[in-house]
């Protein structure tokens, strides 16, 4: 029997159900970009919110593919979080979805939820490559092919930035307020880089357009943090256990979650968070930058320098001492001076982040955080080692770091076996002389800007990492840089 609306009453006793009637929830929020990790995270938030405020319900949509509509229409909308810390499991049934579109095959649908006065906000998880931005510059990318497909028929778009300016164009059109653009991805002042990227793209589309976005839209800044693996059939089944229902596609979760918002907002777009634990600032830049490089940052380490010891799962990568050595003292020693705050703070955070990797229920494949990595480089390493330089100080962690995800994403491991790189420059990656691996890298200025680039302190780190790597493989390479 498979969860839904009908078969509500019939879950297990002692698993918790949505505390409010779904049937006088009404839509609010429209988030693209639907996947795990909004589920596990932003999704839940709201579930609370919807207790006191019930105007605020999702409609999510799926940008590439049908699989998330075909798991959750047949369920209402309905899932389950499946909350794990070591071996204790708390399952709940979380009601805020309340649709699923399918961008491909749905696109005006989506469009007229979009333009809908009900729909208040509009927010994002489409990973930082769903914004077709310039890494390096921080604006649209005009020469992105689907870009240049989405310009060449702007009411008829496919990408994040086409599908949010043709909704905001409608209600330009319609003599409407626009609604609030909230960016939930990892990346450096998401809400600056989604306003310029979305302004720049209305500006091509029309001048009179890009000048309404530009002077009407807002785009707050977000931090986010849980950790959210990927879903497995052993999850479903055990899913189906505790609940005592079917559930195509369950979420897992840590305990720990945060959300931090720039209390920026168009008047009358402003969801009370509040009510389900989101925190309110003014400047969410310290909080982002902290969990980027700290969090993210350490992350893509044991990610690339994990895969390349032949680790599975973040837990069993921190459950070596070298390693959790090492990442210890990369978080302490090279990452957290950067961030120009309290000591206190930041060590209080990055004992928080160990003990949460060492979560061993959390099965977070280090394949899985080493996707995109030309993506999630610059903001979440490259940053922190351009400050090292400008200090003075040193980087030995940080750069090993980096050339092994040169390793790694050329796609040959150190004993010469096949990498299933998954990253949308990875042909070019392939294509580098390994003779010449850390010049070849560094000559894409897509992934590093030309300042940092031409350091030759960079350069001399990398290649004497690349070597290291090489000459003694990751394992080791880990013990004499901790």
């Amino acid at each position: 029997m498979r969860l839904c609306n009908a078969t509500l009453r019939q879950v297990a006793a002692g698993v918790a159900v949505p505390a409010y009637d779904r049937r006088a929830v009404t839509p609010g929020i429209v988030h693209l970009g639907i996947g795990a990790f909004h589920r596990a995270h932003q999704a839940v938030v709201i579930d609370d919110v919807l207790r006191q405020a019930p105007d605020w319900g999702i409609v999510g949509a799926s940008l590439r593919r049908p699989d998330t509509k075909e798991a959750l229409a047949p369920q209402d909308g309905l899932y389950t979080l499946l909350i794990k810390d070591g071996e204790q499991r708390s399952p709940r049934l979380i009601g805020s979805v309340l649709g699923v579109l399918d961008a491909p095959h749905e696109k005006e649908a989506l469009l007229s939820r979009m333009a809908d006065p009900a729909t208040r906000l509009v927010s994002l998880t489409v990973t930082e490559k769903g914004y077709c931005y310039n890494a390096a510059t921080g604006g649209l990318d005009a020469a992105h092919p689907d870009i240049v497909a989405d310009l060449a028929n702007p009411q008829q778009p496919a990408t994040a930035a086409g599908i949010v300016t043709e909704a905001l164009r409608r209600r330009m059109v319609a003599g409407l307020a626009p609604f609030t653009v909230l960016s939930c991805d990892n990346l450096p002042h998401n809400g600056q880089v989604a306003g310029r990227v979305f302004t720049e793209f209305a500006e091509a589309v029309d001048a009179g357009l890009g000048r309404w976005v530009r002077e009407n839209v807002a785009f707050p800044g977000t931090m986010i943090d849980r950790i959210v693996p990927a879903t497995t059939d052993a999850d479903r089944a055990e899913v189906k256990a505790l609940i005592g229902l079917d559930d195509a596609w369950p979420v897992m979760g840590e305990p720990f979650l945060q959300w931090v918002v720039e209390d920026r907002f168009v008047a009358g777009t402003r969801p009370p968070l509040e009510l389900g634990g989101a925190e309110w600032t003014g400047d969410v830049a310290p909080y982002e930058r902290m969990k980027l490089r700290m969090l993210n940052g350490t992350h893509s380490s044991m990610a690339y320098l994990g895969y390349l010891c032949g680790y599975d799962f973040i837990a069993e990568v921190i459950a070596n001492p070298d390693f959790r050595r090492f990442v210890g003292n990369e978080l302490t020693e090279e990452i957290a001076p950067t961030l120009g705050m309290p000591a206190a703070q930041t060590d209080a955070y990055a004992g928080k982040l160990l003990e949460r990797y060492s979560n061993t229920a959390m099965k977070h494949r280090t394949y899985q955080i080493a996707m995109d990595g030309s993506q999630k480089l610059p903001q979440r390493l490259l940053g922190t080692i351009a400050d090292r330089l400008r200090a003075g100080a040193p980087f030995e962690r940080l750069a090993l770091a980096v050339a092994a995800w040169m390793i790694y994403a050329r796609g040959v491991d150190l004993s010469g076996k096949p990498i299933a790189v998954q990253d949308p420059m990875a042909k070019e990656f392939a294509a580098i002389d390994p003779a010449r691996l850390v010049a070849g890298y560094l000559a894409i200025e897509r992934v590093f800007p030309r300042e940092l680039a031409a350091h030759a302190g960079l350069r001399q780190a990398l290649e004497e990492k690349v070597a290291l790597l090489r000459e003694v493989g990751a394992a080791e390479a880990v013990r004499r840089t901790t």
